[in-house]
């Protein structure tokens, strides 16, 4: 399945009505502990996107930039991160050819939960529970929203976070509102409706073999 959304419906799907994408559900069965705090106000608050962290691999200096845009939630992502992702890591990222930066692309409330949790690590555990995600996906995405929360809380603790610092970080209001604000800019700079996409050095692709993305960093390296 590949998740596609025409960008002028990703504000609609995010805020419209004001703030039910993030609290539907909230107090029901499916959702009950987490609580979203903040995103009542996240049509209101002025937000700033320039406190996001960029999650980076590889040298600041390297001659290609790759970025990918991702959902935790779309498989054709969680794929690329099996077969995709590390060739282009050993090949190009570790050897100093390609700064690698992944952005979190939300179509849907769970995947902006994951972000919660990846990101609560901060940037040394982040990659590391974005494996994790993308690993246990066939088997968390199967279940009702109880079960999702359940899932990303013990993938939480088997990144060595402590529980309060999990719970804290998945009922922040401030940080689920700059995350979607973020995002936002993000589609709207480089025209994401699909995930997995590649913006290679200011131009974006869509889901590629590795064949198909080596020729391409080849080709730039030559």
């Amino acid at each position: 399945m590949k998740w596609i959304l025409p960008a002028g419906a990703v504000a609609l799907t995010l805020f419209g009505g004001g703030a039910w994408y993030l609290t539907q559900g909230a107090g029901q069965t499916g959702a009950a502990d987490v609580r979203l705090p903040g995103a009542a106000q996240a049509q209101a608050a002025e937000i700033d996107i320039s406190t996001v962290t960029e999650m980076v691999k590889g040298a600041e200096d390297a001659p290609i930039e790759v970025i990918e845009y991702a959902s935790y939630t779309c498989p054709h992502c969680a794929s690329a991160h099996a077969n995709l992702i590390p060739k282009l890591e050993q090949n190009y990222i570790d050897t100093g050819k390609v700064k690698f930066i992944y952005r979190e692309v939300y179509f849907d409330k769970v995947g902006v939960w994951a972000s919660l949790i990846a990101r609560c690590g901060g940037e040394e555990k982040f990659f590391g529970i974005t494996d994790l995600l993308y690993e246990g996906q066939s088997e968390w995405a199967r279940q009702g929203e109880q079960g999702i929360i359940a899932a990303f809380r013990k993938i939480g603790l088997k990144a060595g976070m402590e529980s309060d610092q999990i719970e804290a970080c998945l009922n922040d209001g401030d940080q689920i509102a700059t995350l979607v604000g973020w995002f936002q800019a993000n589609a709207a700079e480089h025209e994401i409706n699909s995930t997995p996409s590649f913006v290679i050095d200011g131009k974006k692709y869509s889901n590629m073999s590795y064949e198909e993305f080596s020729a391409i960093l080849d080709a730039k390296l030559d």
